[in-house]
């Protein structure tokens, strides 16, 4: 079994949206967007808080994703990317370069393009990447 890497997302709530951001190791890699916390109910809530397994899952119409598999009571949980997420997002969590709102940010396919890099990175030298959220 190789190394086990852990990203952080530590995550402000708010009415609107939940703000976070993730770092590895110290250094920050990007902000995330995600829908408001609403006691995970399916396609309304942010996923709840907790340490999830990155999986890498393949899909016909949008290519190769990290997946978050194992979200209790949830499926087809992605990192994707989207700038608003009341509009865009039904569970995921965004990746967005700036935040310029609760639940908003810009430049969302840069800074996927940013922490994929990293993760997928982390998975070629072997290792398992789990994200941390709290």
């Amino acid at each position: 079994m190789g190394n086990k890497h852990t990203l952080r997302l530590l995550r402000k709530y708010g009415s609107e949206g939940t703000n976070g951001s993730i770092t590895y190791e110290g250094e920050h890699i990007c902000h995330t967007i995600e829908l408001p916390d609403c006691n995970n109910i399916k396609r309304i809530s942010c996923i709840p808080a907790g340490e999830y397994k990155l999986e890498k899952i393949r899909y016909r119409r949008h290519g190769e994703q990290i997946g978050i598999p194992h979200v209790q009571n949830r499926e087809g949980i992605l990192i994707h990317a989207a700038n608003n997420a009341k509009t865009e997002l039904l569970g995921c969590i965004a990746p967005v370069t700036a935040l310029t709102g609760e639940g908003t940010g810009n430049e969302s396919g840069k800074a996927l393009a940013k922490l994929k890099a990293l993760v997928y990175s982390l998975w070629d030298m072997g290792g398992e990447v789990y994200l941390n959220i709290r």
